[in-house]
């Protein structure tokens, strides 16, 4: 299946395929200098794969993990492109998910202005969403994406072969992304949840989910207006991770804790309550307020005293709504 982003000059393919690891060469060009960028979770003969179909590869494989999007992490990604001669013909691939995706596209953004950026999603969180759209990003301290620019990928290639090594939490933790997707844009993605079988029909749900962040990225690429409603459950949520410092709860498990005091149908914030238990993510978690709130002012869609929030009123709508900290400090 070949799914089309129209961005003019920044459009590309997302191919997906069953097995297209394997074959990747015969859609983008290896003959050239490639370095695949993955991680101490990502299976080795993912990496092994590619490198037999490029005769000049290389890898770089982080650790595991929110806090490999560091500055000192991204650094010594540059210093290994600018040892290895890398120019801007050459390739970097990310192989992964959502951290090495967006550490990796923030390389290929910042290294020589620019250099080819081919994304290879290896979880249902990045295949679902961060994979598309060209948000790439690193941290600051426990400020989350702060440093970041938009550079749009060359190719994505989504192989459903590889979610195949996730465990169960981290498969749920990506399906809170296509959820999010339900809740804001298209109903029947959150009807799948609600009436079918999970498991039986992710590949429906993952690939109605990139149809929605397709729509919504071709409106509004560079998130002026209405690219903001994907950071539905976000605000708290990346509030809630840093607090915890990335490492007690999954982006998926915090965001499903964001979006619950944005949805201000009570009966529908029952329903989503009830497909994220199913999903063994806790719909409750003890944390402290204050700390939490200190993160959501700092967050990238602050504006001096306000911050845009996004809710929801009726199933598949969403809104953005501009709030003073303090209205925000309710939703805690």
């Amino acid at each position: 299946m070949k799914i089309s982003v129209d961005l003019k000059e920044n459009s590309y393919d997302i191919l997906i395929e069953e097995g297209i690891l394997n074959k990747i060469g015969k859609y983008i060009d290896l003959n050239r200098k490639v370095m695949i960028i993955t991680d101490s979770g990502v299976p080795n003969e993912y990496a092994d794969t590619i490198l037999k179909q490029t005769p000049m590869g290389s890898k770089i494989v982080i650790n595991q993990g929110e806090e490999s999007k560091s500055f000192s992490v991204y650094e010594n990604i540059c210093k290994r492109l600018l040892e290895e001669n890398f120019h801007r013909k050459d390739l970097i691939i990310a192989l992964g998910g959502g951290v090495v995706g967006d550490l990796a596209g923030f390389c290929a953004a910042t290294y020589m202005r620019g250099i080819d950026f081919v994304n290879i999603p290896t979880t249902t969180l990045s295949q679902i969403d961060s994979s598309i759209g060209g948000k790439t990003a690193i941290n600051l301290g426990n400020t989350k994406n702060i440093i970041g620019a938009f550079y749009q990928p060359k190719k994505v290639f989504i192989d459903f072969e590889t979610l195949k090594s996730l465990s169960k939490r981290n498969f749920n933790n990506g399906m809170i992304e296509a959820l999010k997707a339900g809740l804001i844009y298209d109903k029947d993605i959150f009807e799948l949840f609600e009436n079918g079988d999970i498991e039986k029909n992710y590949k429906d749900i993952i690939v109605k989910s990139i149809l929605v962040k397709k729509d919504v990225v071709e409106k509004d690429e560079k998130e002026k207006n209405l690219r903001k409603i994907l950071n539905f459950g976000h605000t708290i949520g990346h509030g809630i991770e840093g607090y915890f410092h990335f490492d007690e709860l999954l982006h998926g498990e915090a965001v499903a804790l964001g979006m619950l005091p944005m949805i201000e149908d009570n009966n529908l914030r029952e329903r989503t309550k009830k497909i994220i238990e199913s999903l063994d993510i806790k719909s409750n978690i003890e944390y402290e307020k204050e700390r939490v709130f200190d993160f959501i002012i700092k967050d990238k869609k602050a504006d001096s005293d306000k911050i845009t929030l996004v809710k929801v009123k009726e199933l598949g709508k969403a809104y953005l709504s501009s709030e003073t900290f303090e209205e925000c400090k309710k939703y805690l």
